[in-house]
Parts: C-alpha cells; sequence; structure tokens
C-alpha cells in the first residue's frame, strides 16, 4: 500500500514537471519584443540579426525548440547563453551550488531551532513565553524577505559592523570565511522560514496532549518534558516533517530577493541579471532548476508524511 502511494507520487511529481516546463518554455515565447534585437542592441544589422537567430536555432519552430530545450535539460545540457554564447551548464554550475550552500546554511540553523522553539511553546503553553515566541515570530514573518533583509544590514554592518552587508564569496574561500560571509543572508532566510516550522510543530504537540494515552503518562508522574519528547514527539513527526521540507522548498525558491540584496552570487542573482539582459535561454534553465528543486522538496514532504504515518505503516 505504501509503496502503491509512493509511485503514485512520483508519477505526479514527474508529470507536474513536465507540465511546469512546457509553461516556462511558452511564457518566455509570449515575451514581446525580437530577442535578437534585444541581446545585439539597436544598431545590429540585418544580416547580424539573422545570423544570430540562425546561430540559436530561433528560426526552428517553437514545439521543435521546446523539444530539443527539453531533451538537452533532461541530460544537464541548456543550451549557450544568448548574451556571451557560453555553455549555460558552465555558467550555472557555481551559482547553484552557492545557492544551495546559503540554504542548506539556513535549514541547519533554523530547523532545530523551529523545532526547539515550538516545544518550548507548547511545554510552557498560555504562558508569557508562549506568548513571546508566537508573537515574535509572526511579527518576523509579515514582512517581506527583502524588509528583514535591510534591517539586519542596517544593524549589524552599519551600526555594529560585526558582518559585511555583501555577502562576497568565490570558489577558493574557506569554510569559516564563507559562513562568516554569508551569515546575514542566512539570518534573513533563518527568520522568514521559522515562524512555519515552530507553529506547526507548537500545533501539534499540544493536539497530541489532550490524547488519553499522554494524559496517562503525566498521571503516572512523569515528568512533562519527558512525557512530550519521549511519548508525544515521534507521534508528531509526520505533520513537523512535512511542513519542514515544505520550508526547505521554500528556502532554495525564494533565495532570489535576499541573493538580490546581499549580491550574492547564485543562481537567483544570476536570474535577475539574465532578465536585464534578455538572456532568455538562461532565465529558462533558471526558472526550471528552481521548479524542479521545489517540486522534488514537495514529492518529499509527500513521501515522507505517508511513510511515517502510523495508520499506514501499521494497517488494521
Amino acid at each position: 500500500m505504501i509503496l502503491k502511494l509512493v509511485l503514485r507520487r512520483f508519477a505526479i511529481g514527474a508529470l507536474t514537471l513536465l507540465v511546469v516546463s512546457a509553461l516556462i518554455f511558452w511564457a518566455v515565447e509570449l515575451l514581446p519584443g525580437d530577442i535578437a534585437s534585444e541581446v545585439l542592441g539597436q544598431s545590429a544589422t540585418p544580416e547580424t540579426l539573422a545570423a544570430f537567430r540562425e546561430r540559436n536555432g530561433l528560426t526552428d519552430p517553437a514545439m521543435l525548440r521546446y523539444l530539443h530545450w527539453l531533451g538537452g535539460a533532461l541530460t544537464g545540457d541548456f543550451g549557450l547563453s544568448l548574451a556571451n554564447q557560453r555553455p549555460i551548464a558552465e555558467l550555472i554550475g557555481q551559482r547553484v551550488a552557492n545557492t544551495f550552500f546559503l540554504a542548506g546554511y539556513a535549514a541547519v540553523i533554523a530547523v532545530p531551532l523551529a523545532i526547539g522553539l515550538g516545544l518550548l511553546a507548547a511545554l510552557y503553553r498560555g504562558s508569557a513565553l508562549d506568548r513571546f515566541i508566537s508573537t515574535s515570530t509572526l511579527a518576523v514573518i509579515s514582512f517581506p524577505e527583502f524588509f528583514v533583509a535591510y534591517i539586519l544590514i542596517l544593524l549589524f554592518s552599519a551600526w555594529l559592523g560585526w558582518f559585511p552587508s555583501l555577502a562576497t564569496v568565490s570558489p577558493g574561500m574557506g569554510l569559516g570565511a564563507r559562513l562568516y560571509a554569508t551569515f546575514l543572508p542566512a539570518l534573513t532566510m533563518v527568520l522568514i522560514v521559522m515562524a512555519h516550522m515552530m507553529r506547526m510543530t507548537r500545533a501539534a504537540i499540544v493536539n497530541l496532549l489532550a490524547l488519553p494515552y499522554i494524559e496517562m503518562a503525566q498521571l503516572k508522574g512523569l515528568r512533562r518534558w519527558r512525557v512530550i519528547a519521549v511519548h508525544a514527539l515521534p507521534n508528531a513527526v509526520a505533520p513537523i516533517v512535512t511542513v519542514v521540507a515544505l520550508n526547505l522548498a521554500y528556502l532554495i525558491v525564494g533565495v532570489v530577493l535576499v541573493e538580490v540584496v546581499f549580491v550574492y552570487p547564485g543562481l537567483g542573482q544570476l536570474l535577475v541579471d539574465s532578465v536585464a539582459k534578455r538572456d532568455m535561454t538562461v532565465v529558462q534553465a533558471a526558472c526550471l532548476i528552481f521548479a524542479a528543486t521545489y517540486i522534488v522538496l514537495n514529492l518529499l514532504a509527500d513521501v515522507l508524511g505517508i511513510v511515517s504515518n502510523p495508520r499506514l505503516l501499521h494497517p488494521r
């Protein structure tokens, strides 16, 4: 039963990615203007424009170009950049690694912190600590990413001078220096996603505390923290794991604004620069990578929710 559900989720994920790839390609196709003229400039001669279109396959039918692009994407070949004629895989390789590093950095901080705060809020439900945790996290998530980023730059960079305002990294940089340079963008993302995970953890634990077996454990004289950690938390794994996986997807896909604010050389910054330069092949590749990452992590959330469901693991 579980295997069937998981395979069905994988099939739905593959179909969704195929539909999204078509939407990305045709959305770019429907943009107004001539890509050749935008890239080469208004001073380009008709011969130069014709040669550019021929070299980049822009004269082929749209369906044929889509199939060619999709087949190349499946093998990691996204074609050439229209702006500089370099292979797109070469352009985005380090950028993707930088984006995943930043998202992983934020996740390592956000996940345990959010679960810990959620457990504290559930343990002291209704107290001043519970109200403070809930209010502060909701206040932070109410602001857009760029506003939180600018506030952190003003506080920790302009006023205190503890961290750089620009997240400048290079391929040969050591781990310690990279962690220091990217702390503010990582902290921005932590503050943005932490509230969802914290509130889900709190809600899951609070709901379980009203169940009879939890009340029985309390009546036996077990300490409250032990009741939550040993008896309640294992049964709250499914909703917590699901919301964690969804927020990891948001960490990667929602990193665009944060990368732009801190001028971080990630995939989001490359996407914005490519839009400004009308480099549509790079835009298509970046959007497809973001979409695939989001779909895969959502698929992972579904699968983990299925696998961690006791009613499916132990059917009657």
